[in-house]
């Protein structure tokens, strides 16, 4: 157990920059990598939600119900950073080193369409594998339809409020890995990720890479289901019919009503009012008023991009 204390606000937004210089200056083939474990991963904490939901659809402890699937939704955060994946939507951080000229606005926008690539390709890998496996059919088909009909939901928000509510969930998850870099210890940072996120999922908020497996795996779920499955209990239960999963489940619908607003909304949730904000309250106003700061600040980032590999710390 580290004796050390928990770093503060400063610190942590120090040791912030660092990990994103770190982050957006890995090879391209590592980069690629991480992000399809980070994919993976996320839509692991997706099925997990899932699974805590079937049957809640009409239960009188439904805000019970979301506090539970919101801290299983955390695990799939909690093994990003752990494991070092690189998750878009902590990403949209690295606008923090590209503000202080740390690295290349080139650089910058290849390393988030190689993440964000990345992340698309394991989240799909995973949906494919989650349905072939027949997961949908637990609960008598329980799961399947409270995917389908969660997928629905996140296609049917007007493009304003797909926006906002996407800027309210990178502002959770980018709080959560700023308390995760606040502590020192594995439990530190276990604690500080479950609450945000658990708060940005059981209020509905819109996270584009758990889109990425949700809204696809729920399009295939409604290519294979047996028509029996449409008329069990489960899917009557909560009005579902194929030809609602079908019209409301497009390809367009997924890309133009959900993943576009919602990315652009995350981009300003994280990179915006967490990345900058915190740099600037925490480093750029100290570093004026005490003079001097900020050339200490650019020096110790950039300390840390040249001795990335050392693997002397947990990223993401």
């Amino acid at each position: 157990m580290s004796s050390e204390p928990a770093r503060s606000p400063r610190e942590t937004s120090h040791y912030l920059s660092t990990q994103m210089v770190a982050k957006a200056h890995n090879p391209w083939g590592k980069s690629f990598l991480l992000a399809v474990a980070a994919g993976v991963m996320i839509g692991l904490g997706y099925v997990f939600y899932i699974t805590t939901q079937q049957g809640a659809a009409n239960a009188d402890w439904l805000g019970e119900a979301k506090l539970l699937g919101g801290v299983a939704f955390s695990v799939g955060l909690i093994l990003v950073v752990m494991t070092g994946a690189d998750l878009f939507t902590s990403t949209t951080m690295t606008v923090v080193p590209l503000a202080k000229r740390q690295i290349a606005p080139a650089r910058f926008f290849a390393h988030w369409g190689v993440v964000y690539g990345g992340n698309l390709v394991g989240a799909l890998t995973l949906a494919a594998g989650i349905v072939a496996a027949g997961t949908y059919l637990q609960g008598g088909g329980a799961w399947g339809a409270t995917a389908i009909t969660t997928a629905m939901a996140k296609v049917s928000h007007t493009l304003p409020q797909a926006f906002l509510l996407a800027v309210f969930c990178n502002f959770m998850v980018c709080l959560a890995v700023w308390l995760a870099y606040v502590g020192r210890t594995l439990t530190d940072k276990i604690l500080g990720i479950v609450g945000p996120i658990a708060l940005f999922v059981a209020t509905g908020f819109e996270h584009s890479v758990a889109n990425m497996f949700l809204i696809p795996a729920a399009r295939m779920i409604t290519e294979v289901a047996d028509p029996q499955l449409w008329d069990s209990e489960a899917f009557q239960t909560v009005g579902l019919t194929h030809a609602d999963a079908v019209n409301t489940l497009t390809a367009q619908a997924f890309v133009i009503d959900n993943l576009i607003p919602v990315t652009l909304g995350n981009i300003v949730g994280g990179g915006l009012f967490v990345g900058l904000f915190m740099w600037f309250v925490h480093t750029k106003l100290d570093a004026g008023a005490q003079g001097g700061g900020q050339l200490a600040d650019d020096g110790e980032a950039g300390a840390c991009a040249v001795n990335q590999g050392s693997g002397a710390s947990i990223s993401r």
